[in-house]
């Protein structure tokens, strides 16, 4: 069927709009799918952590096995992620920042993380709000987060059988 006016044109338009939309979603349900059996065929407890999901989990898992030589604590594992902290202090001020180095899509994911469970883990909530009343910026506590998720991720990487521990509880 061929359209001839406007009226036809833009519902035609928009019902093969709408198939594309359908086809396209069960597509990403799919790849999800086969993404999260790979993942938990190397790290189980990892996609149970609140947050991540199998987009994080996968950027974590390459950016892991690209370097294994490299890792031999959990500190490698957050410096290679950029999760690191860095002295910044200038005088009487002592500071840290984030590595700028490293791997950029493993940061990119465990900032992705660390947004979701500020947004949905009351205890992840709880512990920005201890450290901004401590006087750490919400960026310092970001950081503490993210290097925290980076320890959870390797600790994961390395003994895959263990269970999850209390997310953001313990972070410093």
């Amino acid at each position: 069927m061929e359209p001839t006016d406007v009226t036809s044109t833009v519902v035609y338009t928009l019902r093969r709009l709408a198939t594309r939309i359908e086809a396209l979603t069960a597509e990403i349900r799919d790849l999800n799918q086969r993404l999260a059996a790979v993942i938990t065929q190397r790290a189980p407890d990892l996609l149970t952590r609140p947050g991540i999901g199998p987009d994080s989990a996968a950027a974590l898992l390459i950016a892991a096995g690209d370097n294994h030589d490299r890792l031999t604590n959990d500190a490698s594992f957050a410096a290679l992620c950029a999760a690191s902290p860095v002295e910044a202090s200038s005088g009487k001020t002592r500071r840290h920042r984030l590595n700028r180095g490293g791997d950029r899509q493993a940061n990119a994911a465990l900032h992705r993380i660390v947004i979701t469970r500020i947004r949905c883990d009351a205890r992840t909530r709880d512990y920005i709000d201890r450290r901004t009343s401590e006087g750490k910026t919400r960026r310092e506590a970001i950081r503490c987060l993210k290097r925290h998720v980076a320890r959870e991720t390797y600790n994961s990487l390395q003994h895959p059988t263990r269970q999850p521990a209390t997310p953001t509880a313990t972070a410093a």
